[in-house]
């Protein structure tokens, strides 16, 4: 049996995503690095050890925008899947996307994204940005809640 290389993980890495909407607008981040530099998405990391993913996502968020936000639920999970050029799977990350109510702060890029901004749900939905896997669809779920609640 053939043994992994030592950097490629060999289960799926958890992260949680904090999805705050707010006039009618999300608060999205942009990476600078891997996976999909340059893509907006929504603010978000690992789950680390001893932490549910509700706190993670507010904690990622805090860490990353200074925005804080109280987090009501959870929304859906996305997988991201990145295969090498050989059709292994190189990289897989299982999302809790978490709704999360803003209280205070304005977005100021920190931590591990390049920038932070709040973005009009109507250029969300045209794509006018170039977005993380799942962020429309996550969008739609989150306005969906926030109506029904």
């Amino acid at each position: 049996m053939a043994v992994p290389p030592v950097d490629r993980p060999t289960r799926p890495l958890l992260g949680a995503l904090a999805v705050v909407l707010k006039d009618d607008c999300a608060l999205l981040a942009q990476r600078g690095r891997p996976p999909n530099p340059m893509h907006w998405g929504f603010p978000g990391g690992h789950v680390e050890l001893g932490e549910t993913a509700l706190e993670a996502a507010a904690r990622e968020l805090r860490e990353e925008t200074g925005v804080i936000a109280r987090p009501l639920g959870y929304l859906t999970n996305v997988d991201v899947l990145r295969q090498t050029d050989t059709g292994e799977t190189s990289l897989h990350y299982l999302l809790a996307a978490v709704l999360c109510e803003y209280i205070s702060g304005d977005p100021v890029a920190d931590d591990d994204i390049i920038a932070a901004r709040w973005v009009r749900l109507e250029d969300i939905a045209q794509a006018r940005l170039p977005l993380h896997d799942g962020v429309q669809l996550v969008t739609d779920l989150a306005r969906r809640r926030l109506r029904s609640w």
